[in-house]
């Protein structure tokens, strides 16, 4: 079970590079969208990052940030990122593997991968969205940005 909206989310602390973490408390104050995915160059995630590399300009009109997990290293991130032009981090729950993704119910033991899982934390870090989708479809993008417009939209009085 993925955590569920209304929950607050988990911080971590994941590598963007060798020598570089990022941390989800750092961008308190603003959405983020955190992108959990089984593989770097598997068909489906290659077209679901690079679709979000796409639509990065709406995700940015919200002030968003995206985060790409999986549990590949570092290396097959970098290289993946680059090649794809991914213009975002793609972070490494390496080693202890699947750490992250378990915090936030994502990750399949039996084959030791994230699930693909979509989460949408406002900028207080409560997850306000959340999405399961099958490993072999790709989730697009509609779901963040209809969460991302609820966040923006009036409260009610």
């Amino acid at each position: 079970m993925i955590l569920n909206p209304g929950r607050k989310a988990p911080n971590f602390s994941l590598n963007s590079t060798p020598d570089q973490k990022v941390s989800l408390k750092d961008f308190r104050g603003q959405p983020v969208i955190l992108a959990f995915y089984p593989a770097d160059w598997s068909p489906v995630c290659t077209d679901q990052l690079s679709l979000y590399a796409m639509v990065m300009p709406e995700f940015k009109k919200f002030n968003a940030e995206l985060l790409a997990i999986s549990v590949d290293n570092i290396w097959s991130h970098l290289a993946f990122a680059k090649d794809r032009k991914l213009n975002f981090p793609v972070l490494a729950d390496f080693e202890p593997k699947g750490d992250i993704s378990r915090k936030y119910g994502a990750f399949k033991e039996k084959i030791g991968e994230s699930a693909r899982a979509l989460f949408v934390i406002d900028e207080q870090g409560i997850v306000r969205w959340s999405h399961l989708s099958p490993d072999g479809v790709n989730p697009g993008a509609e779901g963040i940005l209809s969460a991302l417009e609820q966040l923006n939209a009036p409260k009610a009085q």
